[in-house]
């Protein structure tokens, strides 16, 4: 099939406006829909698919690592935000408040849930009492409310779903280890479930979770160049054990405070992958989470469509006994290459076609979303070869991210030339800083770059700050984000 994107009607090129393709593409691939309310959207069906799968392998990973789900309220009293200074301080500029209910006034103000920590900190000050009860390992799939002043669908909205554990441990050593189990969870997750090459490090103190000990994250690269935090993990010390009261009778037998942690990833994930994978021709699905891997499309004269639907019928069957998610598009109203494009258009990984001639010869054609390789293949190895090119088109997926990646990382020693290569490329860039807050915001005023992470693993180490000269005492990745 032509690679040539001129069949891709209303939607823009990313080389004209990125921002008006991520638009264009989220709208007619049905992923979503405006709400009335400002900053909020709906999930249409593929979309919350799509969220659905995510959900469904961090689930499988967290349960996997010992944690269990729970459910805790939307609804947080204010004065539960007053007992963690950093937390409130750092929250309340985006904390909608319920004021009354049932026509009276309330007694005190009710905070629509931006994060549970304080809700969750008041229950485990109720369930923990010995060292016998922890670790206390809880994860809560629910979603939270953060009033934006600028809002893009998916990746940032007043309102989004999303994962938050919490867990409660004995000690520092326990709690860090939990801290960075789910860091790797998630890098896990991001690489060989959403084909998402990302960079793992430690948040600066400024950058860091309210409330947080230290911030750990991993960050991807968006193909506009900015960076989208795909996940956090923090070690909370026990700044909100102390808040709650939260204490054990130790193996000494003396009262102690927990060391607490919190992780969660969100629905940006999907702007996320969107970005990462997504061209001129509409997205790109990783195999793992598309809401539909195989599309199968019939082809051929009237007078042999009734043979081939049988034969196609067959084969989805088998494919969806393999535990492949499949659909069949066997209108007649509509052309095969309308159907190809608008396919392609949705990103999904595989193209089934099967046509009189094919049935004769006991084959079919797959094409792959993601390089355009046709492939006969015969019917009775059909579920074996469908899944070989699913785990091909993953691969390709992961490797043409981290190839990107690779072009738009920069190594750079002064500000001066972090503002040319913003300005002048895209991407990220690597650089020394002294640990001053001063020299971290003159960075963001003059750049609009942010601090992604001090990454565990750097390329190089840098002896200079980039804004003062002085010695580096990190490396650190900065970025335009979203």
């Amino acid at each position: 099939m032509s690679k040539d994107k001129s069949f891709v009607t209303e939607i823009t090129p990313q080389s004209e406006d990125f921002s008006r393709w991520y638009i264009d593409v989220i709208k007619k691939a049905e992923l979503m829909d405006y709400s009335p309310v400002r900053g909020c959207i709906v999930f249409r069906p593929d979309g919350y698919e799509l969220w659905e799968n995510i959900q469904r392998e961090l689930d499988s990973r967290f349960k996997e690592t010992g944690h269990r789900n729970a459910y805790f309220p939307l609804f947080i009293p204010e004065s539960f935000f007053q007992k963690e200074k950093e937390h409130v301080e750092g929250f309340n500029p985006e904390l909608p408040w319920v004021t009354e209910a049932g026509g009276e006034k309330l007694e005190e103000r009710l905070a629509i849930r931006p994060t549970s920590e304080t809700m969750i900190g008041h229950m485990y000050a109720k369930w923990i009492n010995s060292y016998r009860d922890l670790p206390l390992l809880i994860n809560q799939w629910a979603n939270v409310v953060r009033w934006e002043k600028r809002t893009l669908p998916f990746l940032r909205t007043s309102e989004f779903l999303w994962q938050e554990g919490h867990t409660a441990h004995e000690n520092e050593e326990d709690a860090r280890k939990e801290t960075m189990t789910m860091l790797d969870v998630y890098t896990d997750f991001a690489e060989n479930v959403l084909a998402i090459p990302v960079i793992r490090g430690q948040k600066t103190p400024s950058e860091k979770f309210a409330g947080a000990v230290d911030t750990y994250s991993i960050e991807a690269m968006m193909k506009d160049g900015r960076a989208v935090q795909a996940g956090t993990s923090h070690y909370l010390g026990t700044n909100f054990a102390v808040a709650f009261d939260i204490k054990y009778l130790s193996r000494e037998n003396t009262q102690e405070y927990c060391h607490t942690t919190s992780w969660g990833v969100s629905t940006r994930l999907i702007g996320a992958l969107i970005m990462v994978h997504g061209d001129d021709r509409g997205l790109v699905m990783p195999p793992k989470v598309a809401p539909t891997q195989v599309i199968m499309i019939p082809i051929g004269p009237p007078k042999s469509r009734e043979q081939v639907i049988a034969k196609t019928d067959e084969l989805f069957a088998q494919l969806k006994a393999a535990g492949v998610r499949v659909r069949v598009d066997d209108r007649s109203d509509v052309s095969p290459g309308w159907k190809f494009n608008e396919y392609e258009m949705r990103g999904i990984p595989v193209r089934l076609e099967l046509g009189p001639r094919d049935l004769e010869n006991g084959v079919c054609v797959l094409v792959s979303r993601v390089s355009g390789e046709k492939k006969q293949v015969p019917l009775d190895r059909l579920v074996e070869e469908v899944r070989a090119m699913l785990d091909e088109v993953h691969r390709e997926m992961f490797d043409r991210a981290l190839k990107f990646r690779e072009e738009h990382f920069f190594s750079i020693e002064t500000l001066d030339e972090l503002k040319s290569a913003l300005e002048e490329k895209r991407g990220f860039a690597l650089a020394g800083w002294c640990g001053s807050e001063a020299c971290e915001k003159q960075v963001k005023e003059e750049t609009g770059a942010t601090s992604r992470n001090i990454p565990f693993e750097p390329a190089e180490t840098k002896t200079k700050c980039l804004v003062c000269g002085d010695e580096s005492k990190h490396t650190v990745v900065f970025a335009r984000a979203y």
